[in-house]
């Protein structure tokens, strides 16, 4: 038997009587995400990237699921209605010359572009693929290759924390070559020099992330050489995420990832394997309620190197009974062959204290202990300030809920698209969600909502506020407003 203990506390500021904790099991790793395939972000989706981020979880769970012999029609029936949308709709994000883009203006992405090329390469398994949209993709990233093989930067990159020196190109590089590679049939002499540049770049590497990208880069490439050099150096430099006590990092999830599919990506040893098991602990960990992580691209990575694991690992044989024990109450729950997928979900009478879990058997089990609350937090004021360490911010989401009775002026919501620094604005039934370009450090931008009350609501409860770094929503701060007549 395996048994852990576990204490939940209450976070401060909840509103009495609102909270309540949640145990859950599953016999499958990735089955979590795919109950919540609609929700695994908690974010909006009105741009390219964010889409994408919706699409290619996906693809990978399909793939799991067909080479285990798991995949229902059912299953296959949903998956596919939305990976239809989900094509249709990124096709609004690509220019005339195949590239793709945030919001489907302004210069293309390579980043962006390579992201889509790799995942509508893998989704033509399930779903048609127009081949001649994959080809002018693709031609736009080849010409995009400079003359010492890398490939130059064209619009945003996707997350700051990867800036830097020599780490910006080599980088965004490892993760176009990753992208061809990934295709399988794509290696000709431009990813060879792309390969050449790369391998310049082994020795100066200051950047974890990188580290990892490169390793499941050169895994993909079939140098082995290089790939032990660099998994050897991950593993003196970076904390084993299966012992790791620190707490959930977008980027670390992501280098977890990428170890992990470097690790299995190619013949693997009994070593490599146990590794691998303490990767995937930890990054278990790290999901939330919906079977994804804290941001758009850890999601995806993860998604991809858990249903890698899955399918290594996966045996139909096999069952365990979990148990359950709070301080006043015990759940027990049955994993068996024929109910691996099956989402169990029971709720326990205690909120706080000390959590036995105890797992018998042989089959594996996923199991999740959450506390469900709603919160309250400090006062409202429209006026966003960044104060961090980098010159600028990544993207901005300030995603405002409308308070009870009141709906947006329309004339405020149109003036509030072409405000400073706005590329977006969206209206989500009780949620108004704006996409801030960037905030510099230090200044203080402000914008302005009007509200139009419509029902008259007695106690009027204020309202959350929350803005969030979109590639890094640890980076985050909430508040709340009410309305001066209440």
């Amino acid at each position: 038997a395996v048994i852990e203990e576990t204490a939940l506390q209450l976070p401060d500021n909840v509103i009495d009587g609102s909270a309540r904790t949640v145990v859950s099991v599953l016999g499958d790793v990735i089955g979590r995400a795919l109950r919540n395939i609609e929700g695994l972000l908690q974010m909006p989706y009105g741009c390219g990237e964010q889409n994408m981020a919706l699409l290619a979880p996906n693809i990978y769970i399909l793939h799991y699921l067909q080479n285990t012999q798991q995949l229902t029609p059912t299953i296959k029936e949903k998956a596919f209605n939305f990976l239809t949308s989900g094509y249709q709709r990124q096709l609004n994000y690509k220019d005339y010359q195949g590239a793709y883009s945030t919001f489907g203006t302004g210069p293309g992405n390579t980043w962006l572009t390579a992201f889509v090329v790799r995942s509508f390469f893998k989704a033509q398994s399930f779903v048609f693929i127009d081949p001649s949209v994959l080809e002018r993709s693709t031609l736009w990233l080849v010409n995009k290759q400079k003359q010492n093989g890398c490939f130059e930067k064209s619009g945003k990159l996707f997350n700051n924390r990867m800036k830097g020196g020599v780490s910006d190109e080599v980088t965004l590089s490892a993760y176009i070559t990753a992208a061809f590679l990934e295709l399988e049939t794509f290696k000709n002499v431009m990813v060879t020099r792309s390969l050449s540049c790369l391998k310049g770049s082994i020795n100066e590497l200051n950047n974890t992330y990188t580290t990892a990208l490169l390793a499941y880069v050169f895994t993909l490439a079939g140098d082995m050489e290089t790939r032990a050099h660099l998994l050897q150096h991950l593993d003196k430099e970076a904390v084993k995420k299966g012992e790791s006590t620190e707490t959930s990092d977008s980027l670390s999830v992501e280098i977890g990832a990428y170890v992990l599919m470097s690790l299995l990506s190619t013949s693997h040893t009994a070593e490599d394997l146990g590794y691998a098991s303490s990767i995937v602990r930890w990054m278990t960990g790290q999901q939330n309620y919906y079977g994804g992580f804290s941001s758009t691209q850890d999601t995806v990575v993860a998604l991809q190197a858990l249903s890698l694991y899955a399918t290594v690992v996966f045996t139909p044989e096999g069952s365990s009974t979990v148990t359950v024990q709070s301080p006043s109450a015990q759940l027990e729950f049955d994993v068996k062959p024929d109910n691996k997928l099956l989402y169990q979900e029971k709720v326990m009478n205690d909120v706080t204290g000390k959590y036995t879990l105890e797992v018998k058997g042989s089959a594996c089990s996923s199991i999740q202990v959450k506390v469900l609350v709603h919160r309250n937090v400090s006062s409202f004021a429209f006026t966003n300030r960044y104060s961090g360490v980098e010159k600028t911010t990544n993207m901005i989401i300030l995603d405002i809920k409308v308070l009870s009775g009141f709906v947006p002026d329309e004339d405020s919501l149109q003036s509030l698209k072409h405000a400073t620094l706005v590329d977006r604005v969206e209206q989500n039934q009780d949620h108004i969600v704006i996409y801030l370009r960037e905030l510099k450090q230090g200044e203080a931008v402000s914008h302005i909502l009007k509200l139009v009350q419509q029902l008259p609501v007695e106690n009027l409860k204020p309202a959350l506020v929350k803005i969030y770094d979109y590639y890094q929503p640890s980076d985050q701060a909430e508040t709340q407003y009410i309305s001066n007549c209440a």
